[in-house]
């Protein structure tokens, strides 16, 4: 277990709002209980106050630094039992602890409480700062000062050693006259006790001993706790109601492994083992100096031959070749070191090689090595040669694990084309992203007078320009010399942070600027809700003429970095990660997701090698959240295997994995050493919701990738999935969560300006990667993020009025069975229909419950339908089989077009612009009634899980309910007083809007 350095995590409890009352008069008397790591402390009583203020700074002692961020921190709000009637809970909230500022970057944020059961009524919110702080780093200690502790800890070793043989001498004694009582002796004791370990005891007291030795350990832990825990006599809680359990340190230790070796990937169990022969050539020797200093290594097995690299006067090479097992076509391997030397010819210089011996190996004798064994070590195996000089040695280590091997990473991998730095397998984060609000509220004292000499005899016509980065965005224009706009202007904002934000004044008439300012991004303050409004500031207009800077007026705006959004950079349907920018806001994982990219099928050759044959070099990109994985190439393969697997934390069950394969062309350059581009060959998509908890899924997927010549079917990838969830309770919640943060429904952006500022997103991530080395292609980031889905294509609004009109048949057919009872098609349903309305006439009140039960026995009849495999891309509802070749030219032409005459290109991309629009405008229509429709097809098995419980409950309400109280309570509740009503969407409505929808099967 890791020290805890020292650090200290501190929680300020600032106040709380909206409190229920609990008291019985109206009020609440409350106090904050906090729990982190085993240790407790306790705020005041604020007493009959339902808008508490304590501003209490409460610390706690991190014991492991390196499992802090498994750690959970938890607060509970209750009332005090000495000011009410009982002690009562108020709420709760639980905050990870990788989301822990650190000192300096701590801010206050309001946390709504949550409940502790379902039938918890709690509402209201708390405000706390939490951060962490390390102690000063100790400087170093001078040279005398460390000759005084080497003295110190000398004497000390010397009184040690003088104590033992004291204690050796008791001990002969002992042996050779026992003493006549059955106490011990107390003085040696003591001394052993205190300094050295204890003898091992006679067979009978080893049971008196241990008891004596944990309970000392266990009253040590528990005065500990005790000291913590209790931060003053006054403050106790008097509560029979409160249960409170204590973890102690080892569960915890145990927790925080076992989570670790989970996402560190080492368990391999989604994939299969991969055999690799390792060779390790660390370094050569020889006993005749004059020889000249080995070169290189050269390895050869089979049609393999591979040198080490070769520097002058270098005999240290530690290197790790890895060989595909399967891939051998031969039973040894040999290790040659050789030298190299300049030898002087009339044509010139020429390098001579000479090889100073051989060693075999027989691969049927090599060990075997899987983690968690520790590395195998190399040994010194002399050169076999029959040349005149002798006595080299080299010193290899051969073995053969997997993909597992820690030196798999850093090694040589034949399958791989070697130490090719673009098909290596890595892992990339997308930068931070924020949203950057600048406000301008107005102008001052601004000098026209510089721009145009006779301002008065003219109309202005002003507007503000501010630029961030390529990021350009003007206000409207207004005709006044002082003129206030009070308008706001979103960016996006990419960590690290350009360095100015720069606001222009302009004058539309002239066409010329009045003044601008210069803004750093990094003092802009930030803010993480919209309770804590930011300040306002005047700055100085000044010209653009770098040599005068003249005086040109005041600008008065507000700026503020937004932590409270999240920035979209993904289309809607395919988003996989809701979390606030803020890294305080962010809640604690709900479960781990692991992906085992295993291999592929049948894969189609993209490109040719040598102008004469066929071949693919693939590899696949995986995207969840801000992390993408890039597995490695395997070159000139049509059925590859990876057996790579990853990991990822789930902050939201209702989020999708994307997956693609693409062919690797960006390792080798043509002529003009430009890479080329990367082939797209495929992608897959799968929404976490669909997934059951704690089960392995191995799927084989087809792929298809749309062309200009047409759809087309690329192969095969085999992928398994796991998802797994360690509390329902959390699960569960999230379906009645918002799908984003709060921001979001308070201070909701326009659809329009969403839009740009994700496509704005977008090319901040797809620039930031493709600067990554080895860079992620700009055509690969641009495809998993389906960065087109803006753009009119004749067939995808084929696809979306085909979705509306299979919803609207359901009501034609609705329709059809109601036309067909009226004209009696069916004598026997239409007399059962007669029959039905005669008993709802006579029994009103049976009419909900029955509804609902039979609703609850259609669901639980339709679950052996269910899909058994989670769905992917489906080229059938795609419309890729009944597109013509014009249209497909259309939707890969880009904009604008440039098949047509200049006048009919201005008209025809006016059209596409509206086209688009109404394509995404059908394909919101179509995803609300494909979200009823998965409420009993059972594609979302939790949410329909959920669904099927309401049934049941409602069932059972509506029967107990008279149907008159129940109209009479919803006409009340519907036309409710605004001061009951909540900002947040309503827990249907954030239901009714994570059901799934065919969005993300669509190519």
């Amino acid at each position: 277990m890791a020290d805890s350095n020292g650090r200290k995590l501190l929680v300020e409890v600032c106040n709380a709002k909206n409190l229920m009352p609990k008291d019985g008069h109206g009020t609440a008397s409350a106090f904050v209980m906090v729990d982190f790591d085993g240790q407790r402390r306790r705020t005041k009583t604020i007493s009959r106050d339902l808008n508490p203020q304590w501003d209490e700074k409460l610390e706690f002692f991190v014991h492991n630094v390196e499992s802090m961020n498994s750690e959970i921190l938890e607060l509970n709000v209750y009332n005090d039992k000495k000011t009410g009637k009982r002690t009562n809970f108020l709420g709760k909230v639980k905050i990870s602890g990788s989301c822990f500022a650190k000192l300096g970057s701590e801010t206050l944020i309001y946390h709504p409480l949550e409940k502790r059961s379902v039938f918890s009524q709690i509402k209201g919110e708390i405000g706390l700062k939490v951060w962490y702080e390390d102690p000063p780093v100790e400087e170093e200690k001078k040279p005398d000062e460390k000759k005084e502790e080497e003295k110190k800890t000398e004497v000390a070793v010397e009184e040690k050693k003088e104590e033992e043989s004291k204690t050796e001498e008791v001990k002969e004694k002992v042996e050779e006259k026992p003493p006549e009582d059955n106490h011990p002796l107390p003085a040696p004791q003591e001394e052993t006790n205190k300094e050295t370990p204890a003898p091992p005891p006679p067979p009978n007291a080893v049971a008196e001993v241990k008891p004596l030795e944990n309970e000392k350990e266990d009253e040590n832990k528990n005065l500990e706790v005790s000291t913590t825990n209790n931060n003053s006599s006054n403050n106790t809680v008097d509560n029979d109601n409160i249960i409170t359990t204590t973890n102690t340190r080892s569960d915890l230790e145990i927790r925080s492994v076992s989570g670790s070796d989970r996402r560190s990937g080492t368990g391999y169990d989604l994939v299969d083992r991969m055999p690799f022969l390792y060779v390790r050539v660390v370094k050569a020797k020889h006993s005749n100096p004059e020889v000249d200093a080995m070169s290189f290594a050269k390895l050869v097995i089979g049609t393999h031959s591979i040198k080490t690299t070769s520097e002058k006067n270098n005999k240290d090479w530690d290197q790790v070749f890895a060989f595909d097992k399967e891939g051998l076509n031969s039973s040894s391997l040999e290790v040659s070191v050789w030298t190299e030397k300049k030898k002087e010819e009339q044509e010139g210089s020429k390098i001579e090689e000479k090889c100073l011996g051989i060693v075999s190996f027989d691969l049927q004798e090599v060990p075997k090595r899987l983690p968690p064994d520790s590395p195998l070590a190399p040994q010194w195996y002399t050169l076999e040669t029959g040349s005149e000089v002798g006595g080299a040695d080299v010193m290899v280590a051969v073995w053969v694990g997997t993909q597992a091997d820690e030196a798999f990473q850093e090694a040589w991998q034949s399958d791989s084309g070697g130490l090719i730095p673009e098909t290596r397998a890595k892992v990339y984060l997308s930068p931070k992203l924020w949203y950057l609000r600048l406000t301008i509220i107005q102008t001052q004292d601004l000098q026209i007078g510089s721009v145009s000499p006779e301002p008065k005899t003219r109309a202005l016509e002003l507007y503000v320009k501010a630029q961030l980065g390529a990021q350009v965005f003007k206000t409207g224009r207004i005709g006044s010399s002082n003129p206030t706009w009070n308008e706001d202007l979103v960016f996006v904002a990419a960590e690290p942070f350009e360095p100015f934000l720069v606001v222009t004044v302009e004058d539309i008439v002239s066409g010329k600027s009045i003044g601008l300012v210069k803004v750093r991004v990094a003092s802009i303050e930030r803010r993480s809700d919209d309770r804590a409004q930011t300040k306002s500031r005047w700055f100085n207009l000044v010209g653009e003429d770098e040599k005068s800077k003249s005086y040109a007026g005041r600008i008065h705006i507000r700026t503020c970095i937004e932590g409270g959004y999240h920035v979209l950079d993904e289309a809607a349907h395919v988003t996989s990660d809701v979390r606030a920018s803020a890294k305080q806001l962010a809640k604690p994982p709900i479960g781990l997701l692991e992906v085992g990219i295993r291999g592929a099928n049948i894969l189609l050759p993209v490109k040719t090698r040598d102008g004469t044959r066929g071949t693919t070099d693939a590899y696949v990109v995986a995207k969840y959240g801000p992390k993408w994985v890039r597995t490695r190439t395997i070159l000139d393969r049509f059925n590859p295997l990876w057996n790579e697997q990853y990991t990822w934390d789930v902050y939201d069950p209702c989020t999708v994995l994307t997956i693609g394969l693409f062919d690797n062309g960006r390792y080798h350059k043509d002529e003009t050493c430009k890479p080329r581009k990367d082939i797209r060959m495929g992608k897959l998509r799968v929404r976490l919701s669909a997934l059951d908890t704690n089960r392995i899924y191995l799927n084989t997927y087809s792929l298809t990738v749309l062309l200009p010549g047409g759809a087309r079917r690329m192969g095969e990838i085999e992928i398994s999935l796991r998802f797994t969830c360690s509390s329902w309770i959390s699960l569960l919640q999230a379906y009645s969560s918002p799908m984003l943060p709060r921001m979001h429904y308070v201070c909701p952006l326009g659809r329009a300006q969403q839009d740009i500022l994700r496509h704005t997103a977008m090319r901040i991530v797809t620039a930031k990667l493709a600067r990554s080395e080895p860079p992620l292609g700009l055509e690969v980031v641009q495809y998993m993020l389906d960065s087109d889905t803006h753009i009119w294509s004749m067939r995808k609004s084929k696809v979306n009025w085909f979705r509306v009109v299979s919803g609207l048949s359901k009501v034609a057919t609705l329709a059809r069975w109601l036309n067909g009872i009226r004209t009696w098609a069916h004598p026997p349903t239409t007399i059962l229909v007669h029959i039905i309305i005669i008993a709802i006439v006579l029994c009103p009140h049976l009419v909900l419950p029955t509804i609902f039960m039979y609703a609850f026995l259609i669901l639980a009849f339709q679950i052996r339908y269910r899909k058994k495999v989670p769905l992917s891309m489906d080229p059938r509802i795609s419309c890729v089989d009944v597109v013509t070749n014009d249209e497909l030219d259309e939707e890969f032409d880009g904009l604008p077009t440039t098949r047509s005459p200049d006048v009919v290109r201005i008209r025809y991309d006016r059209l596409r612009a509206l086209a688009g629009r109404a394509q995404l405008f059908l394909g919101d229509m179509a995803a609300q009634w494909e979200r009823v429709e998965a409420l009993y097809n059972w594609r979302d098995p939790r949410a329909t899980g959920i669904f099927l419980a309401f049934c049941l409950v409602a069932s059972l309400a509506f029967y107990m309910v008279p149907f008159k109280a129940f109209m009479l309570g919803l006409a009340f509740y519907y036309l409710r007083h605004p001061k009951f009503r909540d900002d947040m969407p309503s827990v249907p409505a954030n239901f009714f809007r994570r059901l799934p929808v065919l969005s993300d099967q669509i190519l």
